[in-house]
């Protein structure tokens, strides 16, 4: 039989190669940006799979459609927002002297009549300086583009990173079924139950999250896009799918897109009814959002409070880069899962209970 010893001795072999590996993964977090990507990816896809492959449909077959699919998606959203976006940035660019005008010439009096706030911007400085760079910022994103070409490495490694997350999603959604076998496979005989009762708390919270948050993400950008088109913005529709994407992150996504929705709306010099328009939006999307969308789709029990959620990505972000971002809320969920299993720990402990445990041990 195995000794005390040699137990504790093991215990610790396998803790330090435990730390080494995730030591390992830190330090090759810059070229993990892809595998993280795809693994994300993969895992929320996974139920579309697993449907087709109910319908009798080939695994890989199902697999490839649903990378397709996605694939597509991604494709058209990015042929939509691009050129809009950069149409608005120019025309941006354009009317950035009327608009300092009209702040001059409505705003800052107000705020020198109530706050005693002396403040004037220079219009003829900023019209000198758009007149002087108006052929240039034309040319900001063919400039771009041709610099791209020249950059050989750099494009050449963005590329590869590119096509390598298709890859590796394939990859993971085929052989799905077997590393979810491979994972139980490894835990410690004595663990199983208990392990795959919390990775089971894992799944269920960072798929409620996961692929509650991007239903919710969808419903609002088709919201606020045709919300924003009945109320007169020109740019309704990158606008609206902007917002929609970044309410991702709490707080943040929804100013983000406020204010872009505002300076959208401000630059098209058709008075108050586009401003109070996005305001009316805004207002509803965000109660749909708080009332009905979140708690019926994301749903109350999961427990990441935006504020974790904010601090999560800033966190992760700031020790892994991208990569941190990108596995930031699935890490947070398992942090909590396991907060949970520690505090019902804590709670049945003798350091807990007292001698309330020890009397019922008594007992």
């Amino acid at each position: 039989m195995t000794s005390f010893r040699d137990r504790r001795m093991q215990t610790a072999v396998w803790a330090g190669v435990g730390l080494a590996v995730l030591v390992l993964l830190w330090l090759l977090s810059p070229i993990l940006a892809p595998f993280a990507v795809a693994a994300v990816l993969a895992y929320i896809c996974d139920p579309m799979v697993t449907w087709l492959v109910a319908r009798r449909l080939p695994r890989a077959a199902a697999v490839l459609i649903v990378i397709a699919v996605l694939g597509l998606a991604l494709l058209l959203l990015l042929l939509i927002l691009v050129p809009t976006v950069y149409r608005e940035a120019v025309a941006l660019i354009a009317r950035l002297p009327d608009l300092v005008e009209m702040i001059n010439t409505t705003v800052l009096p107000r705020l020198k009549a109530h706050m005693d706030v002396n403040l004037q911007l220079d219009a003829g400085s900023i019209r000198q300086w758009v007149t002087e760079n108006w052929s240039s910022a034309q040319d900001l994103l063919p400039g771009l583009l041709k610099k791209a070409g020249t950059g050989g490495a750099a494009v050449i490694g963005f590329f590869a990173n590119l096509l390598l997350i298709p890859m590796v999603m394939f990859y993971l959604l085929q052989e799905w079924p077997h590393i979810t076998e491979g994972l139980r496979r490894i835990i410690p005989r004595p663990m199983v139950d208990r392990s795959m009762r919390i990775l089971g708390d894992i799944d269920r919270v960072m798929s409620e999250f996961l692929r509650g948050q991007l239903s919710v993400m969808l419903l609002l950008a088709i919201f606020y896009s045709i919300g924003l088109w009945l109320a007169g913005l020109k740019f309704a529709l990158p606008v609206g799918v902007i917002t929609g994407l970044l309410v991702f992150v709490p707080f943040v996504g929804f100013t983000a897109g406020l204010v872009l929705a505002l300076l959208s709306a401000v630059l098209q010099a058709q008075g108050w009814p586009p401003i109070i328009g996005v305001a009316v939006v805004y207002s509803l999307g965000q109660l749909i959002e708080s009332f009905l969308l979140t708690p019926y789709i994301v749903g109350d029990r999961i427990g990441l409070h935006p504020l974790v959620v904010i601090f999560a990505l800033m966190a992760f972000g700031q020790l892994f880069g991208f990569v941190g971002v990108m596995v930031a809320l699935p890490a947070s969920a398992a942090l909590l899962v396991a907060l949970r299993e520690l505090r019902g720990a804590y709670f049945a402990s003798h350091v807990y209970l007292g001698d309330a445990a020890h009397d019922d041990d008594a007992a």
